[in-house]
């Protein structure tokens, strides 16, 4: 409060109301600065209501993971992709919907697993010998595969098919991925 108040008082003895200061720009990044850490605190809130929930209703961090943090983390993507789509930029949408994954993937992994070894240890272990691990993997490389055949396979122009397919493999992989995490399907042990 009390940097708060210095600042106000500097800026409004260094500034009139005809024309902006020269340290507009400075503003700017304040305001951003600002949002990012309020948007930071909401999300953290947002992610500990889900853990508490998840503790209650005793459910899995991969549940909560796959389940209501994914919906909760890509809605706004969702929303401004089909609003690029609806005024007439499908490819903006598209590369949008690629793009932001390949962000999430390369930054937000890269970055957890940076600050991760950074603060306790010097490995990030994925337990590779998990089912589920190797269903998250295999689900996300054979997307991949389907979009790298199937697009250039219709010359670019996709249809109604291509997002009904799509829907329906999300709708079958998050299936197979509960059902595996709550051990209706488990490998058959010797």
């Amino acid at each position: 409060m009390l940097v708060g108040s210095v600042l106000a008082i500097i800026i409004f003895l260094t500034t009139t109301n005809e024309e902006p200061p020269k340290y507009h720009c400075v503003f700017a990044f304040l305001g951003f600065l600002a949002s990012a850490m309020w948007i930071n605190a909401a999300a953290t809130e947002l992610v500990n209501i889900l853990r508490t929930l998840g503790i209650i209703f005793q459910l899995s961090n991969t549940v909560l993971g796959l389940t209501l943090l994914a919906w909760g983390n890509s809605i706004g993507d969702t929303f401004s992709d089909l609003t690029m789509a609806r005024q007439g930029y499908p490819r903006m949408a598209f590369s949008a919907c690629f793009g932001g994954i390949i962000f999430n993937i390369l930054v937000g992994v890269g970055l957890g697993c940076l600050l991760q070894m950074t603060s306790s240890q010097l490995v990030v272990k994925l337990e590779p010998d998990s089912l589920l691990v190797w269903i998250l993997a295999g689900a996300l490389g054979l997307s991949l595969v389907f979009s790298f055949v199937a697009v250039p396979a219709q010359c670019f122009q996709l249809g109604k098919a291509y997002g009904v397919c799509l829907i329906l493999y999300y709708l079958a992989f998050l299936c197979v991925a509960l059902l595996t995490e709550f051990r209706v399907i488990r490998l058959a042990t010797a």
